[in-house]
């Protein structure tokens, strides 16, 4: 039994906590000190965890938990987007209840495939797909940090996975549902559907984020910088035209440097979620008020990135410019992310018979 504290004053009884120069460290069963911090409420969440009763310690609900702390310090560091995150806290709640009782070294290909085909029959294949991607990322950080004493990721293609097919998303939005929305619309939802249109940029993890530390001046003209979360490329669009406009609308004579672009009466960041229910809203308002778009298809904020592309094509916008905006390695990814949205009209055969 180990000697009682003289100092108890921050509770850190029963929780394998210490006090070292101001840092707190958790002593795990086998002797190992770890420092877990200066923060006295983060140090005993941690402890909380790591002293977990229901016995997870090893198993693949802990090494997820894991990854969840590892991968929020990174959105903290502004390494990764916030929304990726809220995804992958959704995505490992049904990951655990699979997976979870598993040890590292126990999940073999097999499953991941068992994993994917349950989640195909159940309507949800492509939410079995990004869950297999979430996976996916958690066992490459545990190789990466020798955790779990795996030797290979059982999820890639390389160990024989093979993702649920995919239909790709090929909506395209046309003028008068556009317009239409956009009547609808109010301020913030406008401000988005010109933004994602204008730019050409994944609204999620990049519209989004955009405040006024992005304006900034090149070769003394005014252009809208900032790093693609996907591609890591750095991009620059002028401000110009109708995009100027809006911009310059948004921010205001003064600007705050932190408050995003597109930003609520407070001046804080939407959700995606809850801008994209306000886009669904105004969609469902339109429908009711316009008969000949009472049957209109639904559409989100991405669809409006995919139709500026297009409608760049349509205006004969030469294909290098629009993959330099869109930010794609090579025409070919530009052209068939157009063309999924837009097929042509073939033309009949008109050659006349026994000629």
């Amino acid at each position: 039994m180990g000697r009682k504290r003289k100092d108890d004053s921050q509770g850190l009884a029963g929780t394998r906590l210490y006090l070292r120069r101001g840092t707190f460290f958790y002593v795990h069963p086998n002797g190992k000190w770890e420092n877990v911090g200066k923060d006295l409420g983060a140090a005993k969440k941690r402890a909380d965890h790591y002293n977990d009763p229901t016995g997870a310690y090893g198993t693949m609900t802990w090494f997820l938990d894991q990854f969840l702390i590892h991968f929020r310090q990174l959105v903290a560091a502004k390494e990764r987007s916030a929304r990726t995150l809220e995804d992958y806290e959704a995505d490992v709640i049904p990951l655990k209840a699979f997976f979870g009782s598993m040890l590292p070294t126990e999940v073999g290909p097999h499953h991941v495939s068992d994993y994917l085909d349950i989640g195909a029959k159940e309507g949800r294949a492509v939410r079995a797909n990004r869950e297999r991607a979430c996976l996916s990322s958690c066992m490459s950080w545990m190789l990466r940090s020798n955790m779990g004493a795996l030797q290979v990721n059982p999820c890639m293609r390389a160990s024989g996975v093979q993702r649920n097919a995919e239909t790709e998303r090929d909506r395209y939005v046309t003028d008068e549902e556009y317009l239409a929305v956009y009547e609808a619309g109010n301020r913030p939802v406008r401000l988005m559907m010109e933004l994602v249109y204008r730019t050409l940029q994944r609204p999620e993890i990049d519209v989004l984020a955009w405040t006024p530390v992005n304006l900034v001046h090149k070769a003394g003209a005014p252009v809208l910088r900032f790093i693609q979360s996907k591609t890591k490329r750095q991009i620059d669009i002028g401000l110009e035209g109708r995009l100027a406009e809006i911009v310059a609308e948004a921010v205001g004579e003064v600007p705050v440097l932190r408050q995003p672009i597109v930003h609520t009466l407070k001046g804080e960041a939407y959700t995606y979620d809850g801008i994209s229910a306000m886009l669904k809203q105004a969609q469902d308002r339109v429908r009711a008020a316009v008969p000949k778009l009472k049957d209109m298809p639904s559409f989100g904020f991405r669809d409006l990135k995919g139709k500026g592309a297009t409608d760049m094509w349509l205006a004969k916008t030469p294909i290098e410019t629009i993959q330099l905006l869109c930010g794609h390695k090579s025409k070919a990814t530009t052209e068939k992310y157009i063309k999924a949205r837009w097929r042509e009209t073939a033309a009949p055969n008109q050659l006349k018979i026994g000629r």
